[in-house]
């Protein structure tokens, strides 16, 4: 068994590509999993890694085991989500990673209800806006928000899009109201800037009620990468943005907001609100606490009443 745990230990540090990182999944001191590491390869009898100061590569034995060593840590991870899959009622330990705005707004307080519903459950959430790795950074559960890419995860979407280009009532009174994508791109924007994501493009029609197939860019001069910041600046007239209506704390009235241009239609762009998880035989803890998220949000999500008759808009 501890030879077991030393080879998992060994995985996270290649996968994480650094000692400290590996150290950081588990808790542990920096010094007392390189040790770990050497008392693996004392009992082995083989060198796995080559260190320098700042970096390691595996040597041709590492290479060999680490690959049998990561069949060994999945198939062990497959038997604890075969025996969990039985269990009727959650329990253990679910590693969340989340957008912060949205883990902020809307999970913690489903994490509040079911930690208190479900006492045997122990909850870790990582809220950060980069999208983390799922697997090698052992999360049982991402939220995601957008596009997604690719991969061998499995997803579940919550929640359709619903994009809307608003604007405070005083920039309005400064500005006037734009009438046309043209007139708007023209004013001063506020955009969602975090890293290589700059969101600073719109996708509309080009006339009232056609099929949106024009890129409009925003003229941001204003970038932040956080939604409660973004917003702020959006209801003290810094300028418009095109938002995601989760990004309303409260309704458009409340926050003395204005939609525009909602006779233009706006693409999704393939974009949504997702669950993501690494395996297709859902834990009882991952699907419940999944569940208790959509029955939260609502089915469509309550956030859309915070713009009046949304639906109705944006056609």
């Amino acid at each position: 068994m501890l030879v077991t745990k030393h080879l998992s230990l060994f995985v996270d540090v290649v996968q994480q590509g650094s000692f400290a990182k590996a150290a950081a999944l588990h808790n542990m001191d920096n010094s007392l999993l390189s040790k770990q590491i050497k008392k693996l390869e004392a009992d082995l009898g083989v060198q796995l890694l080559n260190r320098s100061t700042r970096s390691f590569s595996l040597t041709p034995a590492g290479e060999e085991i680490f690959d049998k060593a990561l069949t060994l840590v999945e198939t062990l991870g497959d038997i604890h989500i075969i025996a969990d899959s039985y269990q009727l009622e959650p329990k253990g330990t679910l590693r969340i990673a989340a957008p912060i705005f949205f883990g902020q707004q809307y999970l913690q307080p489903v994490v509040s209800a079911f930690i208190k519903q479900y006492p045997q459950v122990k909850i870790s959430m990582v809220l950060e806006d980069r999208r983390s790795d799922i697997i090698a950074d052992h999360y049982d559960l991402a939220f995601r928000i957008g596009k997604l890419s690719s991969s061998n995860l499995i997803a579940k979407k919550l929640a359709n899009t619903h994009f809307a280009l608003v604007a405070s009532n005083s920039f309005i009174e400064q500005y006037g109201m734009p009438e046309t994508p043209e007139q708007l791109i023209s004013l001063p924007a506020v955009v969602y800037s975090n890293g290589e994501r700059v969101l600073d493009h719109i996708k509309l029609s080009e006339v009232p009620h056609g099929e949106p197939n024009q890129s409009y860019r925003m003229r941001g001069n204003y970038k932040v990468s956080d939604v409660r910041a973004l917003m702020g600046a959006v209801c003290d007239g810094v300028g418009y943005s095109m938002i995601d209506l989760f990004n309303l704390e409260a309704s458009t009235d409340t926050l003395g907001l204005v939609p525009l241009l909602t006779n233009y239609q706006i693409s999704t762009m393939d974009t949504g609100i997702y669950a993501v998880y690494p395996h297709r035989k859902q834990t009882v803890l991952v699907k419940e606490f999944i569940d208790a998220v959509q029955q939260h949000i609502g089915t469509p999500p309550f956030w859309i009443n915070h713009l009046p008759n949304y639906q109705e808009l944006y056609q």
